[in-house]
């Protein structure tokens, strides 16, 4: 029986995450003989499990939510886009014992527009609502495609602000208030990478924001349409995307980082949308 190289993702909570499904239809799509599996990681605990894992012969690591930051402090070796990013979502573990980081979250937002929706980003004006790591994992790949100009806007301006200090050289970036889009509108592509649809919430957006034939995406996603979608559509927007196409890119270059061999997503994507009905 061929014996399988072991690999996983490690969060908490974790039993939500559907990495594992994932990461298994793309090795039997591909016929590579990994195992993955979902790892709940106490939260004072992350560094002892990584060191466990490794261990125990464990050839990679996908990080979520809390210990990304935690995996950037963990990992000396980060590639550019970790470095610039503050945050580990991969971790790559050689034969010689040693470890490198990589960040896949924008690369995956990135293939998702342009790829799967034909979204292109070049001189186009895009929004980025927050301000959190979910935004700074994602600055960087969005600035490389050139758009005309680039806004985060965040409740708390200042985090905003950090954001333009650490980006600016890569782009014409901008920071904003909520209450200050009005002037700041209209917008081509509206990124929402707040927490807000968690809540089944939106912030708080002016009328006017959408130029026309603007899209709109959430990087949240769920068997229904967020709030955030539902927002969209009832302000005009051509699209109304959700994130679960960067879910499975991200999941995409992380398995090519690890086994050299890119995966098709477009069956992957289609399998976890049948499933969510």
């Amino acid at each position: 029986m061929q014996t399988l190289d072991r690999y996983a993702v490690m969060g908490n909570p974790i039993s939500h995450s559907k990495s594992p499904q994932i990461h298994r239809q793309f090795a039997a799509q591909t016929g590579e003989p990994i195992g993955y599996e979902a790892l709940l990681v106490a939260k004072d605990g992350f560094a002892a499990a990584v060191d466990s894992f490794q261990a125990g012969g464990g050839k990679g690591l996908n990080i979520t939510v809390p210990f990304k930051q935690e995996a950037w402090a963990l990992v000396a070796d980060r590639s550019s886009r970790a470095e610039l990013a503050g945050a580990v979502n991969t971790i790559i573990f050689d034969a010689s014992g040693h470890r490198r980081a990589d960040n896949t979250d924008g690369v995956g937002l990135v293939r998702d527009l342009t790829r799967n929706h034909a979204i292109d980003l070049k001189a186009k004006r895009l929004l980025l609502l927050g301000a959190g790591g979910a935004v700074r994992g994602v600055l960087a790949p969005l600035l490389a495609c050139q758009p005309a100009s680039l806004v985060v806007a965040n409740r708390t301006v200042a985090r905003a602000e950090e954001l333009v200090r650490l980006f600016a050289a890569l782009g014409d970036l901008g920071a904003c208030g909520f209450d200050e889009l009005a002037a700041a509108a209209p917008f081509d592509l509206v990124i929402n990478g707040t927490a807000a649809s968690l809540e089944g919430k939106v912030p708080p957006l002016p009328a006017g924001l959408l130029a026309d034939g603007a899209s709109c995406y959430d990087m949240m996603y769920s068997r229904d349409a967020t709030a955030f979608q539902r927002w969209a559509g009832e302000h005009g927007a051509a699209q109304a995307l959700d994130g679960l196409g960067m879910l499975v890119e991200q999941a995409a270059e992380a398995f090519y980082l690890w086994r050299g061999v890119r995966p098709e997503t477009a069956p992957v994507m289609a399998s976890l949308r049948a499933e969510m009905g």
